[in-house]
């Protein structure tokens, strides 16, 4: 009888908030939201070469390390992995449910994204871990082709990336997301 109201209750709100994802997500939270495989991903580039967050431009470390989501989770409700970029634990923290500034972090957001396209594709381990990662965090093909498939440029990148990000964005300030 639950599942069945639960369901009446998610189509009802969907058709309402047309512009709101995820609503069976926010009615009832996963249990355990697993960030493990980006953080290793990320870990696995930050072997080889510093990584800095979008942010600050802190350099990271294993210690401080922390996966963002671009567009807070409490909207979006899904860890994709083009959503979701390394940070700092305190300012991961302190950003909480706010939308990063766009015209300030975008090209942030796209330089670390880009960065971390080229490491995929340059270094062997980092691939491997990425395929890992986008098992769990890529969970649309169209997303692959548009963002990971191997000699996109970067101003195709750019592109991509903007046009998945800001209807988005754009939703999530709409219903009354804060910068």
């Amino acid at each position: 009888m639950k599942g069945w109201i639960q369901y009446n209750l998610i189509i009802y709100l969907q058709r309402r908030n047309s512009n709101v994802p995820g609503i069976s997500n926010k009615l009832e939270a996963p249990q355990n939201r697993k960030l493990n495989r980006v953080i290793k991903y990320w870990k696995t580039i930050m072997e080889i070469v510093p990584v800095t967050d979008i942010y600050g431009n802190k350099v990271l470390t294993e210690e401080t390390l922390s996966i963002d989501h671009f567009i807070p989770w409490s909207y979006v409700a899904h860890d994709e992995f083009w959503n979701l970029h390394p940070t700092t634990k305190s300012i991961n923290s302190s950003k909480s449910n706010n939308l990063p500034d766009w015209k300030t972090y975008f090209p942030a957001l796209f330089e670390k994204e880009y960065f971390s396209y080229q490491m995929m594709w340059k270094y062997d381990i980092i691939h491997k871990e990425f395929i890992k990662c986008s098992r769990e965090h890529v969970n649309n093909n169209e997303m692959l082709v548009k963002l990971y498939r191997d000699d996109i440029s970067k101003r195709e990148f750019k592109e991509n990336l903007r046009n998945i990000l800001l209807p988005v964005y754009n939703a999530a300030k709409n219903v009354g997301f804060r910068d």
